[in-house]
């Protein structure tokens, strides 16, 4: 089931993002507090933007949101969407539909452009991902984060939400 993320679902949320700092998927380095994760959902309700928790069987599998690409008021339009899946439900189709509910909603609070930042962590897991929903990679940035000994280059991808029909 995708619905709205509750104030309830934050320590989970947490815990599922807490796997994924000690990996190169992220580019956090300590793992954000329960408080840290009140203040995006709260953000994002503020801002009107989604942010949706994925459950099954009533565990929190998955989340996904978006957030304000820039803070100048020309990009008002402009988001950027960040999703992740507990790691034992990968591969099921909920990624596929926690973001297409994500885009749909993004689309109804007036975003246009969705830019997707991936890692490039060796896992193209994500990448495929947002390929599936529409997403064009648009650019790269080579060695912009450091790692766990290594550097890191990210991916851009762009969907544009005037032209695109979520299923």
């Amino acid at each position: 089931m995708v619905r709205d993320a509750e104030p309830g679902d934050v320590e989970a949320i947490g815990e599922l993002f807490r796997r994924y700092v000690e990996t190169t998927v992220t580019f956090e380095e300590v793992p954000p507090t329960a408080q840290d994760w009140r203040s995006k959902t709260d953000a994002a309700a503020r801002d009107g933007w989604p942010f949706l928790a994925a459950t099954l069987d009533g565990e929190l599998v998955g989340y996904a949101y978006v957030s304000s690409w820039r803070p100048k008021p020309a990009y008002r339009h402009t988001v950027e969407n960040t999703i992740y899946l507990h790691p034992d439900h990968v591969g099921r189709g909920i990624g596929r539909r926690l973001l297409g509910e994500l885009l749909r909603r993004a689309a109804a609070a007036g975003a246009h452009q969705v830019i997707a930042v991936i890692a490039d962590s060796g896992n193209p897991a994500s990448e495929a991902l947002h390929r599936k929903a529409g997403f064009e990679v648009v650019g790269k940035l080579n060695k912009v984060g450091h790692k766990k000994g290594k550097w890191i280059d990210t991916t851009l991808m762009q969907l544009d939400l005037t032209n695109h029909h979520t299923p």
